[in-house]
């Protein structure tokens, strides 16, 4: 094929795993486009990934696989932590039914199978198209996009393929990462680990929830992964190796704590292997419109089990902005908002499994002690306990799309919960794909108005509702949602806020939002960090510079049917305001 008869798509994503399909997913919602290009003509078999956190099954249930997914997984109790000796240290409860988030806080799951529904349910969106056999050999700058060139495995033959954006999910060794130039950085910690799974009808009679053994010289972790399905991966010493390993004789005295009244004759051993735990974050994350998602960004050991969970936030933090700015309702500066949210969180989650690694296995004999002294009575400190059961991720810094106070924690860059409402739904089935504003008071004609017209979904919180004493914790009366359900913006000041949706003006293009009604904006000098910001949020909400008709632009991808009447956009969690 010739370089001029390259065909064209909006997006190719390299990988089809969890990330790469989660990111054509949500395009697809959003009526972008995509081609995924996967050097392997199916599922890979192995089971690598085992857990997703609550915040994640909220991302699953986005995708439209929130039943689906129930099937195959299940809700894990929690971890408990045993000394060398297997002395029960302490435990920490998760909550098995419903989260703040609306699911599970911990959930088990075979990677394989839902690879497998992430692809069935790709086929639901023909603008969303998979190809296997397909080994991406470069990428390169086209001009207008960027340029993919790959090898199909059943024949040979090179084929090239342009795109507006490529996203890279391509894992460790990613070839895209290297293509724009990215790096590495080490954080410092590698280990080797031995990971077996075994399958197995027999009862096991084990408590239902992780256990974690805090050992210097040999830790191990123990998990059931389904109703048949356990887990166990252990530190190898100097001179181990998997295949030291290769049988049940050999595995025995490793597992047996565990299967004490288990034969061999009723396990069926799966799989042995060795894994090097790593943790990794890359030097960049982007090069023009070719960006790296997953583990070709960033590697964390699985001490917390967030692994596939970071690969998924960065394709429901980037989806919805490339969609953005692909349809034209938003500026091209906010793809820069992807890294600058994305690279502090996944660092900082890294470093926090390195700190749990640490605290349980770190220390030597000292170590050991310590364990045995503070562990059990960690759960006797409620805010201590409850921070060590809490799910909830750190959230994200200031950018082109939150806009947070410096100095005073607030709502802006946190997660929105998602509880049911009266009618039986949940609140991001209300929301839908776009932007939303939940306000505990009615916005004036004006603001209905103007937030119709710029497809934000209004909702009512009521006091004492779920979303009336979230918004109260967070000393906020509305907060205006982001399509990842991240808080953009949040306070007391409902009129500013519902103008802030407008963009900036055309003769302002150095202030964050739009200036109050009647006035002109004051002129100010900007310095540093702060001045980028103002820059970055003006941009972000600016619209193509050939069309002034656009320049103030709507923060949602579409537009109200009904704009501009309160009763049209309204939405009540205690069912008495009227519904659309």
């Amino acid at each position: 094929m010739s370089d001029d008869a390259a065909p064209h798509v909006s997006v190719v994503i390299v990988g089809a795993g969890p990330t790469g399909v989660t990111a054509a997913t949500l395009l697809a919602q959003h009526g972008v486009d995509s081609l995924i290009l996967d050097r392997w003509p199916d599922v890979y078999p192995q089971p690598r990934a085992v857990h997703v956190d609550d915040e994640i099954y909220r991302v699953i249930a986005r995708l439209g696989m929130a039943e689906e997914f129930a099937a195959i997984s299940r809700p894990t109790l929690g971890l408990r932590l045993v000394d060398n000796r297997f002395r029960v240290l302490g435990e920490f409860h998760r909550e098995p039914s419903q989260s703040r988030n609306g699911f599970p806080q911990a959930n088990m799951f075979d990677q394989p199978e839902f690879e497998v529904l992430l692809r069935a349910n790709l086929k639901r969106y023909p603008n969303a198209q998979l190809r296997g056999n397909a080994e991406v050999t470069t990428v390169s700058d086209s001009g207008r996009g960027a340029r993919v060139t790959f090898i199909d495995r059943t024949d040979g033959r090179a084929h090239h393929i342009d795109a507006d954006y490529v996203l890279g999910c391509d894992g460790a060794n990613s070839l895209v990462r290297a293509e724009i130039g990215s790096a590495m950085r080490d954080l410092k910690f590698e280990q080797r680990w031995l990971v077996v799974d075994i399958a197995s009808d027999a009862d096991l009679h084990q408590w239902d929830g992780v256990h974690q053994v805090c050992d210097p010289v040999r830790a191990g972790t123990y998990m059931r992964i389904g109703p048949a399905r356990y887990r166990w991966e252990f530190r190898l010493l100097d001179g181990e190796s998997a295949d030291h390993f290769g049988a049940l004789e050999t595995l025995r005295p490793l597992i047996a704590p565990w299967i004490t009244e288990v034969a061999d004759s009723e396990m069926t051993l799966l799989r042995v292997t060795e894994y090097t735990f790593r943790a990794q974050i890359a030097d960049r994350w982007r090069r023009g419109n070719v960006f790296i998602l997953g583990d070709a960004a960033h590697l964390t050991p699985p001490f917390i089990g967030q692994g596939l969970c970071a690969g998924m936030r960065d394709a429901a933090n980037l989806a919805w902005k490339i969609a953005g700015v692909h349809n034209g309702t938003l500026g091209a500066s906010v793809l820069d908002s992807y890294e600058r949210e994305r690279k502090p969180h996944a660092r900082q989650m890294i470093r926090l499994a390195l700190g749990v690694g640490w605290a349980m296995t770190g220390g030597g004999r000292v170590g050991n002690v310590a364990r045995r002294v503070v562990l059990p009575r960690l759960r006797l400190i409620p805010g201590l306990r409850d921070k060590v059961i809490d799910s909830t991720t750190p959230a994200l810094r200031a950018s082109a799309l939150v806009s947070k106070p410096r100095r005073t924690r607030g709502l802006a860059g946190t997660l929105c919960p998602n509880p049911l409402l009266p009618g039986g739904r949940r609140l991001d089935d209300e929301i839908g794909t776009g932007f939303a504003l939940i306000t505990t008071n009615h916005p004036g004609a004006g603001d209905q108005a103007q937030l119709g017209r710029r497809g934000v979904v209004v909702i009512a919180a009521e006091p004492g509702s779920p979303l009336g004493v979230w918004l109260r914790r967070g000393r906020a009366t509305a907060a205006l949602v982001r399509p990842d359900r991240t808080v953009m913006r949040a306070g007391r000041d409902l009129a500013g806020i519902c103008a802030w949706t407008a963009g900036p003006s055309p003769h302002r293009c150095g202030g964050i939002g739009p200036t109050r009604r009647g006035r002109q904006p004051r002129q100010r000098r900007s310095h540093g960090h702060a001045a980028g910001l103002r820059q970055q949020h003006a941009a972000a909400f600016g619209a193509n510079s050939g069309d002034r008709r656009e320049a103030c632009v709507a923060v949602a991808g579409r537009l109200s049917p009904r704009a501009g009447r309160w009763p049209s956009t309204h939405r009540s969690p205690q069912g008495r305001g009227p519904r659309a």
